[in-house]
């Protein structure tokens, strides 16, 4: 891992990371297969690193067999050029300290570990969730702090005592407020990553280390040119990548649910074949396919109309033009 400098934040996990989707079947199964080709376009587009079994890859709604079948397709493929992290969040302490040894035994580089959602417990109880889990291996842990989702924000002192744990090293930021992320930039060491991609420029101006994204699908080299930028003072670059990027972070995060709307992009730039998702989930529709098209395309990550590009399929379980990754 390189010396953190006043121009480079500590990088324990690389700089951008896809929280990456689980690619399925046309009949809602795990494609071992589609994965490990998705891992590769992700890296050779710019990733250094991936998270696999988060919220994005529909953790709720996948089996413990299918989280381990997952992580070994990933880092078979990738695992010798990306860091790759196991989410193994859950409500439950026991059963996230199970799913992370069993990660470990794997091979993952990391765990990231969101806080237990549903339960709303006290911050006490959270600093005990944490520390139970990161002393289950001797793997280092991102804490994903999304109180949208959790129910409880991890408040800053809290989040200052965990930072003395030798394994809890990161912070997936969804908290959207830069001030206390601030507080916690400047009292620790923790490495901060962008959880929210509307922030992404935003956190890492902050003094962030990276980007856990999900439009970073589609966008993988721009928001290493962004890092890059930011690492060399060139805060002029970084704001037109950050502009130009609106349209597609307002076509994934904001047209209809992230997983939803990210494979959707997926399917359309020809990195999947199926949008498939699970219940309670439903595939995009075709006018929501239309609308992130036009956004991936408002963004220049799609070909325009007059570029001589193939229809797109409108089909949930038909390959788009070029077929799967």
């Amino acid at each position: 891992m390189p010396t953190a400098t006043a121009a480079q934040p500590p990088r324990p996990f690389g700089a951008v990371l896809s929280a990456m989707v689980t690619p399925l079947t046309a009949s809602g199964a795990l494609d071992d297969a589609a994965a490990a080709a998705l891992a590769e376009r992700l890296v050779e587009q710019g990733h250094d690193g991936l998270v696999v079994s988060g919220t994005t890859g529909e953790s709720p709604t996948t089996s413990d067999a299918e989280k381990d079948r997952l992580l070994r397709a990933v880092l078979e493929a990738v695992g010798d050029r990306a860091h790759v992290l196991a989410g193994v969040g859950t409500n439950d302490t026991a059963h996230t300290a199970e799913l992370a040894r069993a990660a470990e035994k794997a091979g993952a580089h990391g765990l990231l570990v969101v806080t237990p959602y549903y339960s709303k417990p006290p911050q006490a109880a959270l600093e005990h969730h944490f520390t139970t889990v990161a002393d289950a291996t001797g793997l280092p842990v991102m804490l994903y702090d999304i109180p949208g989702r959790a129910g409880v924000p991890i408040e800053t002192e809290t989040l200052v005592r965990l930072a003395a744990h030798e394994r809890i090293v990161a912070v997936k930021d969804a908290k959207g407020d830069l001030t206390a992320t601030s507080w916690v930039l400047a009292r620790t060491d923790l490495a901060y990553y962008s959880g929210e991609d509307a922030l992404n420029l935003a956190l890492l101006a902050h003094g962030g280390s990276g980007v856990v994204s999900v439009v970073a699908h589609v966008a993988g080299r721009e928001y290493a040119r962004m890092v890059r930028a930011l690492d060399a003072g060139d805060l002029l670059t970084a704001r037109t990548l950050h502009a130009r990027l609106l349209p597609a972070v307002r076509g994934i995060m904001n047209r209809t649910q992230g997983v939803v709307a990210v494979k959707a992009a997926l399917q359309l730039t020809g990195a999947l074949a199926h949008r498939t998702v699970r219940a309670p989930l439903l595939a995009a529709t075709a006018a929501e396919v239309d609308a992130i098209a036009a956004d991936l395309t408002a963004a220049g990550l799609l070909p325009g109309p007059t570029d001589s590009a193939p229809t797109r399929t409108t089909s949930a379980t038909a390959p788009v033009a070029g077929g799967a990754a």
